[in-house]
């Protein structure tokens, strides 16, 4: 299934050249799995969102597999879960592209587009994929609070929203004041290794959506 980005003029092409690596594990991946979506991940969400995640990567057997962020692993049970709690997504999660879900002053966008082998990019890599991270962000004019899931997607979220990291220290919870008065806040990523650990509770996660709506909607 073909998916239409929110924000199509930030996406990449579907056979982005820009990271080797990445390049690499795509075409083993598009060999191995040739039903899979294999590409760099777009956009999911509402163009005029007030809120605005920002991811690290697709996950091999999620949006690798699926096309759609979070969609297909455990990841995302949580996050549409949380989503649907606070309004900001309609229809039911059915961990597949078509399934009808739509997020409503809400979108979802990824530090780095494609699929890092062990979950991991490098340094290079990450910033070899800011540009379309920051284009999407310039398409957002309506979205005044940002959630970083994870350290990764902090670092680039305080550098493209023009923040200072020695003062802007990741940590759950966090809140961060851009210059320009659009707010960042925090959160551990939702991965199953953080949920399995007792590191992120479904508790702690939902506290970040609240405080996100709460600054929206005040």
């Amino acid at each position: 299934m073909m998916l239409e980005s929110p924000l199509p003029q930030s996406e990449p092409p579907h056979d982005c050249p820009r990271c080797p690596r990445l390049v690499a594990l795509r075409q083993e991946c598009r060999a191995e799995f040739p039903g899979w979506w294999n590409a760099p991940v777009p956009a999911f969400g509402d163009p005029e969102a007030r809120i605005a995640m920002i991811g690290l990567a697709p996950g091999k057997h999620g949006a690798n597999r699926t096309g759609r962020p979070f969609t297909g692993d455990h990841a995302g049970v949580l996050l549409f879960e949380t989503l649907a709690k606070f309004g900001l997504a309609e229809g039911q999660y059915e961990a597949r592209p078509d399934d009808g879900l739509v997020l409503r002053d809400f979108i979802i966008v990824n530090s780095v587009k494609c699929l890092p082998p062990q979950n991991k990019p490098t340094p290079e890599e990450i910033r070899t994929c800011r540009p379309f991270l920051a284009q999407a962000v310039d398409m957002l004019p309506r979205a005044r609070v940002f959630i970083a899931l994870g350290q990764i997607a902090h670092q680039s979220a305080v550098k493209i929203l023009g923040g200072k990291l020695p003062k802007a220290r990741f940590a759950h919870m966090a809140e961060h004041r851009m210059p320009d008065g659009r707010m960042l806040i925090d959160s551990y990523h939702c991965s199953r290794y953080n949920q399995n650990t007792g590191r992120l509770t479904r508790e702690m996660f939902e506290a970040v959506f609240a405080r996100a709506v709460e600054l929206v909607r005040a």
